[in-house]
């Protein structure tokens, strides 16, 4: 078993795709556009129609589904960009370098929500881990993460 992908609905297809691309070097892939009966079905909405544009980790196993709704258009809510919200709540990165994945998330006008900070005990055997919260444009939380083995 693995998982296949995750999809984040996003208000802007191009604006979330480059700051993906620009932030974590993901690269775009297959990109549909989503309507009639089966997409009705599966996501419960009537009339439902979307884009939708995958997105891969440089690496070649994570995707993402980008998807952004024309019909019926959906709600943002604060609480579900707070980090002690039920439910998912953030994705996380590995990352080679998180002070400079930081500097990028910067330069796109992002300010992360702290200054990335190490965990005080090792990450199992993947050694000690620094890491740090921010939102990508439409208030996913997302984290930065990297190991240091010792």
């Amino acid at each position: 078993m693995k998982i296949d992908h995750l999809n984040i609905v996003v208000a802007d297809l191009e604006r979330a795709a480059t700051f993906y691309e620009t932030v974590f070097g993901f690269v775009r892939g297959f990109s549909a556009s989503l309507q009639g009966e089966w997409i009705e079905t599966v996501s419960g909405l009537k009339g439902a129609k979307a884009d939708c544009l995958f997105l891969q980790a440089p690496e070649g196993e994570t995707r993402i589904e980008l998807i952004r709704y024309d019909v019926p258009t959906g709600t943002a809510f604060e609480e579900n960009s707070k980090a002690n919200t039920v439910g998912l709540r953030h994705i996380a990165f590995e990352v080679d370098n998180i002070d400079a994945t930081l500097a990028k998330v910067r330069e796109l006008g992002i300010t992360p929500i702290s200054n990335p900070v190490e965990v005080p005990f090792k990450v199992g055997n993947l050694g000690v881990k620094r890491l740090a919260y921010f939102h990508d444009y439409d208030g996913t939380l997302l984290e930065a993460a990297s190991y240091q083995k010792s």
